[in-house]
């Protein structure tokens, strides 16, 4: 957890929503300059009632929802210092028995005052957008995969024999329809199929147009992390859109725990308990380690013999865990030295 704690002569606490944001000024006694509602599709009027503030050292925090965005995007366009505010922390820290858009604003500015406002990270505008396109490929993908388990789901509720090929590709998908009757049941199959179809196009599409974008972005990269065995197109753009900016993390360990390669701790006098903050971290990191990790066994002897080892002594749950925990800190250093992948360093 990382805290703002720098002075200000005033402190803004926003609470964000989708039409309307709420909004505390305080100066740097506490007094409240500022307290009132603002409509979001209106955001020259709270610069208008900012611009007092804007000249004598103002910051701004925001907890961070789904739509900080155009927020973010405003602050820089003005040369606002603005903050992101960590959901997760933020509910830890400020929670209460009344709770109204008034009182939270009122007290992340107080927060950002006291210097316990915990920041998240402000993804910069110019490789957000195909961030967030690389999470939507991946998410199309994941409904591809349920709507093949569907068509498997119907062909076994019918009593019919196993598909002869596999209907993840499109070759294998002529004669699919023919085998059931019913007319409902046979549009029912024909709208996974064609979903399938309409599927296998957009993320062939996608994938073209993801990959010319990251040799734009960033080609150094982007080729470095392939140089992982197993790790292709999808993988290295995903590590290298989630992480954007290795530098933003001082150590391998603030790096392993924001990839959800390691558990928190939670103890109290001398006894250990359940760890908790499983939540805390990137969900999309951590799904592209677990699968790094399984096509690295199968393409790296070295991380092989490695994983057998420790699966020897203890189970294959361990061995995946410490295997993904040592690529975690290969790729931290390789992102941070600017080298490519070495199976003998990396048994180290």
């Amino acid at each position: 957890m990382r805290f703002y704690n720098q002075a200000h002569e005033f402190y803004c606490g926003i609470d964000l929503h989708a039409k309307t944001m709420h909004v505390c000024v305080v100066d740097h006694g506490g007094k409240k300059h500022v307290h009132r509602n603002f409509d979001t599709k209106e955001p020259d009027i709270f610069l208008e009632v900012l611009a007092p503030y804007r000249k004598r050292n103002l910051i701004l925090g925001c907890e961070s929802t789904f739509n900080w965005y155009w927020l973010a995007d405003l602050c820089a366009a003005e040369n606002l210092p603005f903050l992101l505010g960590h959901a997760l922390y933020l509910k830890a820290i400020h929670g209460g028995k009344t709770k109204t858009d008034r009182i939270d604003s009122e007290k992340l500015a107080m927060l950002l005052r006291g210097g316990n406002f915990p920041t998240s990270y402000v993804y910069p505008a110019g490789m957000r957008d195909t961030r967030d396109l690389l999470r939507r490929r991946i998410g199309i993908v994941r409904r591809r995969s349920a709507t093949i388990v569907h068509l498997q789901m119907v062909n076994h509720q019918q009593n019919h024999p196993p598909f002869p090929k596999s209907i993840s590709y499109k070759a294998n998908r002529a004669s699919v329809a023919e085998r059931f009757e019913g007319v409902s049941l046979r549009r029912m199959v024909q709208l996974d199929l064609d979903l399938l179809n309409f599927y296998d196009q957009q993320i062939q599409q996608l994938d073209l147009f993801l990959e010319q974008t990251a040799k734009v972005d960033d080609p150094d990269t982007f080729y470095r992390l392939q140089s992982i065995p197993g790790v292709g197109r999808i993988l290295a753009m995903t590590m290298l859109y989630e992480i954007h900016d290795i530098r933003r993390f001082p150590t391998v360990g603030d790096f392993l725990s924001y990839s959800r390669l390691v558990k928190g701790t939670n103890s109290s006098a001398g006894k250990q308990y359940r760890p908790t903050g499983k939540r805390i971290g990137n969900p999309h990191l951590k799904w592209a380690f677990s699968e790094a990790i399984t096509l690295l066994k199968r393409e790296c002897k070295p991380a092989r013999d490695f994983a057998a080892r420790i699966e020897k002594r203890h189970n294959k749950a361990r061995a995946n865990t410490l295997l993904a925990i040592k690529l975690g800190r290969a790729v931290y250093w390789m992102c941070r030295r600017k080298t490519a992948f070495d199976s003998t360093v990396f048994t180290k």
